[in-house]
């Protein structure tokens, strides 16, 4: 989609737009006004017409300067504001402004951290798909976003939010997209588009170049499917760049389970299994785009998985990268698959770190609901991780990976089997666990570490399946992306 024109102006022109401030929760029976001091006026008007201060609610006002105009209010939450409600609330107040060509918003900005926060929530709150709707809407999202606000890195901080925005629109572009044209190969070539002008080179393998090279797990989910599967591997590489760190993204184009087929209402919404791609992609394209001085490299381990005689069987025994073989009990566990040989890819360039995405396993929405993303792994990183979610206003939940787990995954003929059938207790844990077997090590001495990694299961809050909040509307959310492209700046920085 095209990103909104974004400004940043210590004196808007107010005759030609709409002027949004916000209203904060007090207590009980109080709101309050949170805007600039010209807008001091409305502070008797709130109770008066009744203005919530409550997250995601949205009203209008009459302008007290100028009785043919409206103002509108958009609530905060509970005071004191932080630059999480600010971007949420920026967000929920341009998707209800829809059909509107300009907003001005005329909070009372502390800091370059407020106005960053709101000029990202407004850009995302633009978002819409509208790619196969036969009737263009009649009311375009708002192409103008003003900032009634003072700072020295206006410009810096309009092309920070931009390229943010625009990598969660990438992540929900590609999800949105239907499975009869967004499969593995059709995948490649929109990345490939995506990534044009950008300091990155791309390697992509088909089906002959994975069994040449002994891609064992992507095949075997994808040798089902009359389109056959990709692996797509993108490097951003600056020449002055210590750290490295890999992205490998889970991309099942459409997921029908297999053999061990889904039942038809399960079946409805498979496409958002190629969330975990889509996230890596957009993440090192955001990357590239800003010039981190950091190397990043991102696996796309691309398949559709479906019922076929030529399918693999439960029972089949695949030969994953590097030789490790897995006994085939559930073909609808099939992510873990395609992410071991993109988890042994990624290990054999030694890099300081190895991030997994991927909308993986139910159990993760189970255990967490649909706001809170499961992180496995190395406690470090993640720690870190979780704090730079909480600087975005996405939430990370720290998951253990019990060692006694690991057992229930033995093959009586293969090195490790993908389920344990018949186990319900702790799936994305057990998820994890078979993840950690392909994590190399830092070096060949037997003795050497295992690389640090990340594995987050995003499967509850890759799709918002209920009511719009904040920037976010129905469907993909972009979960993730925008504390990894956080995250990652830290790395280059530190």
């Amino acid at each position: 989609m095209t990103m909104p024109i974004m400004t940043v102006s210590p004196t808007p022109n107010t005759d030609s737009t709409t002027m949004v401030v916000g209203a904060t929760t007090r207590n009980a029976d109080e709101v309050g006004l949170y805007a600039r001091s010209e807008f001091d006026a409305l502070s008797g008007l709130l109770s008066e017409f009744d203005v919530s201060g409550s997250l995601d609610s949205v009203s209008r006002i009459v302008d007290p300067n100028n009785p043919n105009k409206s103002i509108v209010v958009v609530g905060l939450g509970a005071e004191p504001v932080d630059a999480n409600a600010l971007r949420a609330a920026a967000g929920a107040a341009i998707r209800r402004l829809v059909g509107n060509t300009k907003v001005t918003f005329a909070f009372p900005f502390a800091s370059d951290e407020e106005i960053l926060a709101v000029l990202e929530g407004a850009a995302m709150g633009t978002y819409t798909f509208t790619s196969y709707k036969s009737v263009p809407p009649t009311k375009l999202p708002v192409q103008n976003i003003e900032l009634w606000a003072t700072t020295d890195s206006a410009a810096e901080l309009v092309q920070r939010a931009a390229i943010r925005a625009d990598a969660v629109s990438l992540v929900k572009d590609l999800v949105n997209t239907p499975p009869n044209d967004l499969y593995p190969e059709s995948f490649t070539r929109l990345a490939v588009t995506s990534l044009k002008e950008l300091d990155v080179t791309h390697e992509i393998w088909d089906e002959k170049a994975l069994k040449r090279d002994g891609f064992g797990g992507i095949l075997g989910v994808g040798q089902g499917s009359s389109r056959p599967p990709r692996l797509m591997k993108v490097v951003y590489s600056p020449a002055t760049a210590t750290k490295h760190i890999a992205l490998v993204g889970k991309g099942i184009t459409f997921d029908t389970g297999g053999l061990s087929l889904k039942p038809p209402t399960s079946m409805i919404g498979m496409k958002y299994d190629m969330t975990g791609a889509a996230t890596s992609l957009a993440v090192i394209r955001a990357i590239a785009a800003t010039g981190m001085n950091l190397k990043v490299t991102a696996w796309l381990c691309l398949a559709e998985n479906m019922p076929s005689s030529t399918a693999t069987r439960p029972n089949d025994v695949l030969v994953i990268r590097g030789g490790k073989t897995v006994e085939v009990l559930n073909t609808d566990a099939e992510g873990r698959l395609v992410l071991a040989d993109g988890l042994v890819a990624a290990s054999e360039e030694n890099p300081d770190l190895i991030i997994d995405v991927a909308t993986l396993t139910g159990a993760a929405t189970v255990a967490l609901g649909t706001r809170y993303a499961g992180a496995m792994g190395s406690a470090d990183m993640i720690s870190q991780l979780v704090e730079d979610g909480q600087t975005n206003g996405e939430n990370f939940w720290p998951m253990p990976l019990p060692n006694e787990l690991r057992t229930l995954l033995n093959s009586d003929i293969a090195d490790i089997a993908n389920i344990k059938p018949g186990n319900t207790a702790g799936g994305m844990l057990i998820a994890a666990c078979f993840l950690r077997d392909f994590i190399g090590r830092t070096s060949s001495a037997a003795d050497a570490p295992t690389i640090p990694w990340i594995h987050l299961d995003i499967a509850g809050t890759a799709n918002n399946a209920g009511s719009p909040f904040g920037f976010t509307a129905a469907g993909p959310t972009g979960i993730s992306v925008r504390s990894l492209i956080t995250f990652a700046e830290r790395l280059a920085t530190a």
